[in-house]
């Protein structure tokens, strides 16, 4: 069976092209190439044949994950679009390179679905940028805090009516607890006994990780437009300045709380270590990351949030890491029906590295209070 990269290298330069003149695109198709290294859909770079007319990136998207592309679409449309506006006014701003711009079909839909009944979109490419896998300065993490803020903070006052949830219960804790104890109750693979201490884990934790969303459903924390993927990649920085220019990767923005982006921010750029590490003496949330990325999210935002969502910033790394790990553990005791694994205890070593990284982030949680509340009171 075809890997999904492999079928991506596969499509041929015609068949490219033809999907690149159902856009409303300007200049000479000249080629496409594989680009990035995303996981679920597959992603181009369509270059024109003249030195003055943009570059395209060309996605081929996957509906068995996102079910209903064109309320993905509409929710990107609506999002770019007041994000457009927004910085159209800041003096000296680049409109092309801070914000993703779609490209409309011929029939003026941002998407297309080709003979083979798959969907295509198109975005300008973003020149001259580049991105980070690794965090490895509180410089860089104050960029990508900064641009998360700006993000949140930008579409705060968008109107209209709520964004399409375009991934059911995607950071509703609750849901993934509930989901994990009918597994564990189930046993449909049956794995429960050698996940006990990790059982345990969730045991002792369950409850008080509750609480944020718990404050969302009682209205206390109000619930925004968010992101909802903000693993690090995602964010595009000048070549040249090394200044964060715009958050990619659209297709989860919907409403939630902005404790879900922040939180799985710090989860995945503060941790020293791999997300799947096997030596867990390696794992570890590093603290100057933790203080980097938080002043750049709170000098955007802060205006926006109020008193209850600031009390709780401190606490949604863990909440995002613990439901991660739950995650992890409830695919394992499912058998590996979810995510890609490269060994049959894939998924139960995932979860004990982010338990672990749950038990450091506990063992600095006043630090991180401390460090909220100042930035807060500057």
């Amino acid at each position: 069976m075809l890997s999904s990269d492999t079928k991506r290298d596969l499509i041929s330069n015609n068949i490219l092209k033809d999907i690149f003149k159902s856009f409303r695109a300007k200049g000479t198709y000249l080629n496409g190439i594989p680009f990035g290294n995303g996981h679920i859909h597959d992603t181009f770079l369509v270059k024109t044949a003249e030195l003055d007319m943009d570059d395209y990136i060309l996605q081929r998207l996957n509906n068995n994950i996102f079910r209903d592309i064109p309320k993905v679409q509409e929710n990107i449309e609506r999002v770019t679009n007041h994000l457009r506006n927004k910085i159209e006014k800041i003096p000296g701003a680049d409109i092309k390179r801070e914000t993703l711009t779609p490209v409309p079909a011929l029939d003026g839909k941002t998407w297309i679905i080709d003979p083979e009944g798959k969907y295509w979109r198109m975005f300008l490419f973003i020149p001259r940028h580049k991105s980070y896998d690794i965090v490895d300065s509180p410089e860089k993490a104050y960029e990508g805090g900064r641009m998360t803020g700006r993000f949140q903070a930008m579409l705060s006052d968008m109107t209209g009516p709520p964004l399409h949830e375009t991934i059911p219960f995607f950071h509703d804790t609750q849901k993934r607890i509930e989901t994990f104890y009918m597994k564990v109750k189930e046993d449909p693979a049956k794995r429960a006994k050698l996940a006990e201490p990790e059982c345990r884990f969730v045991d002792e934790r369950a409850e008080k990780m509750k609480i944020i969303h718990k404050l969302g459903c009682e209205g206390l924390i109000p619930f925004r437009i968010t992101h909802n993927d903000t693993k690090f990649n995602n964010i595009l920085f000048d070549e040249d300045t090394d200044r964060a220019l715009c958050i990619i990767d659209l297709d989860t923005v919907m409403p939630g709380l902005v404790h879900y982006d922040f939180g799985d921010a710090i989860r995945t750029a503060a941790n020293s270590a791999a997300e799947d590490e096997k030596d867990l003496s390696k794992v570890e949330m590093d603290i100057n990351l933790f203080r980097g990325y938080a002043a750049g999210y709170l000098s955007e935002i802060i205006h926006v949030l109020n008193e209850t969502e600031k009390e709780y910033l401190a606490f949604a790394p863990l909440v995002l890491t613990f439901e991660q790990a739950v995650r992890f553990l409830t695919d394992f005791l499912d058998g590996d029906k979810y995510y890609k694994i490269h060994h049959p205890h894939h998924n139960l070593q995932r979860a004990r590295a982010q338990f672990q990284l749950v038990l450091s982030m506990e063992s600095q949680y006043e630090k991180m209070r401390r460090i909220v509340r100042e930035l807060c009171r500057q």
